[in-house]
């Protein structure tokens, strides 16, 4: 059974100019132990689709989906009390934003505690000894005077790492990591993930890794999801994307990585990830797509098979070729 299940999953925000469609019908499975990386560019809908799940977005957004489930449970007609039973303990998740994630008014101490307070029995003297372990082994020097220390007290890295700690307090099924090391220097990032893995094959805990870095994902997934505009556009296990991508955008996002470059100048994608107003007809990628065809502006793309990595495009690339070329 998986961990973590959602088919469908569309978030719509009201706006004064109307409902604008942020995540676009993703699905999504995760099993236990299962590394699942999500990779795409700011305005993807990456962070966004998961808040959903924790249900973390405000009051303008409308979640819709025809299946959402965890461990096979029902998390859209689940009650309020229910869900917050599991999040927080079964489903837990690393912010992209630490600073304004950590409450500025208590000690990183209190807000570590205070979660093993909600989801634990442990007692008042093990929780604070829990918290204590915890920023040591989130790699935070001298842990036992960091535990009295308020978020402004400390450094970004270290905020961040005091959430990692928060996330994992209580040995969680399912942990979502949103951009984990994006504040850590190259040493620590490489700590963090390690420990993140280590966790997970422990605890036989699902992982959900959303990253830019797409060297992390080489290294940590086992399954990676492409999200443009809102939309998957192409999901393979990790060596098949990298060694064969299907869709243009993810053939553009790999050959933009350093090491693959072959000129004087490291190569880009023209343009930006549309908005509310700017959104194409047809393919939402066709504006800065290098394979684009009039059909490309004027239809929307349909699902490939599972063979072509369930890429969303007329012609899914075969050996870096359009599909038609390539026959």
């Amino acid at each position: 059974m998986s961990l973590l299940e959602f088919t469908n999953l569309s978030v719509e925000f009201e706006t004064l100019n109307g409902g604008f469609r942020a995540v676009d019908n993703v699905s999504l499975t995760v099993d236990p132990g299962e590394v699942v990386a999500i990779v795409g560019e700011s305005g993807s809908g990456k962070s966004v689709s998961m808040l959903a799940v924790m249900g973390l977005l405000p009051w303008t957004a409308k979640v819709t989906a025809d299946r959402l489930t965890f461990q096979g449970r029902d998390m859209l007609s689940m009650r309020p009390k229910e869900k917050r039973k599991i999040i927080g303990k079964d489903i837990s998740m690393i912010f992209q934003e630490p600073t304004t994630s950590l409450n500025p008014c208590f000690t990183v101490g209190y807000q570590i505690i205070e979660t093993l307070k909600k989801h634990t029995d442990l007692s008042r003297a093990e929780r604070k000894n829990r918290a204590i372990e915890l920023l040591r082994l989130v790699g935070i020097p001298a842990p036992e005077r960091r535990v009295t220390a308020f978020p402004h007290q400390l450094s970004g890295g270290m905020n961040q790492r005091v959430m990692i700690a928060m996330a994992i307090a209580c040995d969680p099924k399912l942990l979502i990591a949103d951009e984990p090391t994006t504040a850590l220097d190259v040493t620590i990032q490489a700590q963090i993930l390690e420990l993140l893995i280590k966790i997970k094959e422990e605890n036989d805990m699902g992982l959900v890794l959303i990253t830019h870095d797409m060297g992390v994902v080489a290294e940590t997934a086992d399954r990676v999801i492409v999200q443009y505009a809102g939309q998957q556009v192409e999901q393979q296990d990790v060596k098949g994307l990298f060694r064969d991508p299907h869709h243009p955008y993810t053939a553009a996002l790999l050959a933009a990585l350093p090491e693959r470059a072959t000129g004087d100048q490291l190569p880009s994608i023209p343009g930006v990830v549309p908005g509310q107003f700017d959104r194409p007809a047809g393919c939402l990628f066709s504006p800065r797509c290098s394979f684009v065809f009039d059909r490309c502006h004027k239809e929307q793309p349909t699902q490939a098979g599972k063979e072509l990595g369930c890429a969303l495009c007329h012609t899914p690339l075969v050996a870096g070729k359009p599909q038609n070329e390539a026959a």
